[in-house]
């Protein structure tokens, strides 16, 4: 049961593997619309940020406490009824399904690009702990959102505006009007 009530906006999820863009292209949504944007990043415990530096995937029992983290985060930053637009890999159905038990109903768009693409971007990285190493074992465990899930699939070949504008107008998103 979704624990979020109905004078909040709709959550934006912007998933996808490590390297396509997520945090940039969130970032300028949740600016775009006046919303408040998260990095589940952030809330990985520090046991998930060295085990992922060390060059070794999460498995599945990691990322249990942490997607429940980021639903609790996106519920409190959206408990004025700002848009919260959050960048989170979420690679698999039943990852997003965990979202969805808290969060109820959320926008989804897909970063999707090629593979070299992907790496020399996160070639080009500087302080992040998510070696390129991984970037296999991510695109191992991605699996495709369906059509169940409604999701905007968006190709990171566009520039990050073009991007935020194609998740802007998919779902009518607008700063509110004061």
């Amino acid at each position: 049961m979704a624990s979020s009530s109905s004078a909040n906006a709709i959550p934006v999820l912007v998933m996808g593997v490590c390297g396509t863009g997520k945090t940039t292209v969130a970032q300028r949504v949740a600016q775009a619309v006046d919303g408040v944007f998260l990095d589940a990043d952030d809330f990985h415990p520090p046991e998930n940020v060295a085990h992922m530096a060390a060059g070794l995937p999460l498995n599945d029992e990691m990322r249990w406490d942490w997607l429940d983290l980021v639903a609790k985060g996106v519920i409190e930053a959206g408990r004025d009824g700002r848009t919260v637009v959050f960048a989170c890999s979420a690679l698999k159905h039943s990852y997003r399904d965990r979202l969805r038990q808290s969060l109820g109903v959320m926008h989804l768009a897909h970063l999707t690009g090629p593979r070299d693409l992907i790496a020399q971007r996160m070639a080009a990285r500087e302080n992040h702990y998510m070696p390129i190493a991984l970037l296999d074992s991510q695109l191992a465990d991605l699996e495709m959102p369906g059509p169940d899930e409604a999701p905007l699939s968006c190709d990171i070949r566009e520039a990050p505006e073009a991007l935020c504008a194609q998740i802007l107008n998919a779902w009518g998103l607008t700063a509110p009007q004061v």
